[in-house]
């Protein structure tokens, strides 16, 4: 299997109703446009040991199909300001490929199960500058179950991902993100009470 692509996902989610309506993200710093939105389906198998080790860890291992990036992902656990995710192609069948196995005997290896699905229809937006892409938007509506339980569970989120172009220094960024939150409170969402949406999927 060919090595994983490397990305270091720096974000923040709030949490939003039904009904919410989208902020205007050009009041943003550094922002000058908003791409029309794409619409992705993906649907992602999550996997774990039966006493979850790896969410213990702050890992997360998944198989996920649609959007640009499908494929086999393991995050790692939060780094700072941000969280490794390592990517492999789907690949035949799906079977747990030897790469990704090896990757988390870091920390485990015990055998890993299915431990929820997640479906979300996700918009996407590209907020861009001078110098490229600054962050990237998505709106998500998502379909979550609990395998182990079999509860099923629905919400919308919304996440904010920082891009190539975004602010380099901690100072920028940080200036950014409370830009982002401001216009996200006035439209009335709220920040995130989950840490993501396999831990939302779980009932934490």
């Amino acid at each position: 299997m060919t090595e994983p692509s490397r990305t270091v996902e720096v974000e923040r989610k709030y949490d939003v109703d039904p009904e919410t309506p989208l902020p205007r993200w050009e009041a943003l710093p550094g922002v000058d446009a908003v791409s029309p939105g794409v619409l992705r389906t993906l649907d992602a198998q999550y996997f774990d040991t039966a006493d979850g080790t790896l969410s213990r860890a702050g890992v997360a291992v998944r198989r996920r199909t649609g959007g640009p990036d499908e494929g086999w992902h393991v995050k790692g656990p939060r780094q700072g300001d941000g969280r490794l995710e390592l990517g492999w192609p789907l690949g035949e069948g799906d079977a747990l490929p030897s790469a990704v196995a090896a990757t988390v005997s870091e920390w485990t290896s015990a055998p890993l199960i299915p431990l929820a699905r997640i479906e979300n229809d996700r918009t996407a937006y590209l907020l861009t500058g001078q110098d490229g892409v600054v962050a990237e938007f998505v709106d998500d509506r998502v379909r979550a179950s609990d395998l182990r339980q079999n509860v099923k569970r629905e919400w919308r989120e919304w996440e904010m991902e920082l891009g190539p172009a975004a602010p380099a220094d901690e100072a920028g960024r940080t200036a950014f993100f409370a830009a982002v939150e401001q216009a996200v409170l006035a439209v009335g969402g709220r920040i995130s009470a989950s840490d993501s949406k396999l831990a939302r999927a779980l009932g934490f």
